[in-house]
């Protein structure tokens, strides 16, 4: 009995370590992290089809999930230090002729936006703004490195569409912005529209007076062109100072 009671203890103790050993293959194969969308036509991660001319960037371009995969694929940078991979946030890179891309998603709007803030921030002190054009562009941090032409580089974020929709967790802390950017904006075309609408006004009325002007002053003038010539002395013999008098018939004058 005590043998058999053995044998079954040391079986028992091989089925666990061997289920043991199982799942740790498992888990040590399957990958860390994967990518929270995957296209379904082609298995892509849709933030690699976001990139500017993505059909022909995919083929060079980097899928970084960690910091290591980031400083592995463009080196160690100061700016990398600002850049947390937790809670699903996923990047890829791609060289262009303009520089060296970097794309950045982050899940929620506040930490894209508190990334920004540091960004920008050690951008400033770095004085690095000049040779790392940077932007975001909705939960997008977006980078160009090595760049030597900023207006390219610009023009390649500018390609850069976030197609997604924006919902703040809380309160959304850009609405006060929004609604006084709006009612600037509205109260700027409400003003220019005013202002041309009486130039406008102005600029009719006075075209029109001229042209009512011009046909008054011919009318008049046609009619006076059918009157008599007016005389101020009620018929009698006058001097014709100012030419305005007719001369008298000769046969009306008196004979000496």
């Amino acid at each position: 009995m005590r043998n058999i009671w053995f044998v079954r203890f040391s079986i028992s103790i091989c089925a666990v370590v061997f289920l043991m050993s199982s799942i740790y293959a498992q888990n040590s194969s399957a990958p860390q992290m994967k990518s929270r969308e995957v296209s379904d036509d082609d298995g892509i991660p849709v933030l690699i089809k976001h990139l500017p001319d993505w059909e022909n960037a995919r083929n060079r371009a980097t899928y970084i999930l960690n910091q290591d995969d980031l400083r592995n694929a463009l080196g160690s940078r100061g700016v990398f230090d600002l850049i947390e991979f937790e809670s699903g946030t996923e990047a890829v890179t791609a060289d262009y002729d303009s520089g060296k891309l970097l794309l950045v998603e982050y899940t929620t709007p506040q930490a894209s936006v508190d990334a920004d803030q540091k960004i920008n921030g050690r951008l400033a002190e770095t004085g690095q703004s000049q040779t790392i054009i940077y932007r975001r562009i909705g939960n997008y941090n977006v980078f160009v490195f090595d760049t030597t032409d900023q207006t390219a580089a610009n023009a390649l974020l500018d390609q850069i569409k976030y197609e997604k929709n924006v919902q703040w967790l809380g309160e959304d802390p850009f609405l006060l912005k929004r609604a006084e950017r709006a009612i600037v904006v509205g109260l700027s075309e409400l003003f220019v529209a005013t202002t041309l609408t009486i130039i406008g006004g102005i600029g009719l009325s006075i075209l029109a007076g001229i042209i009512v002007g011009l046909i008054f002053f011919r009318l008049r003038e046609r009619k006076r062109a059918t009157m008599e010539t007016f005389s101020d002395a009620g018929g009698m013999t006058r001097l014709n100072l100012d030419g305005f008098t007719p001369q008298p018939s000769p046969d009306r004058l008196l004979n000496d």
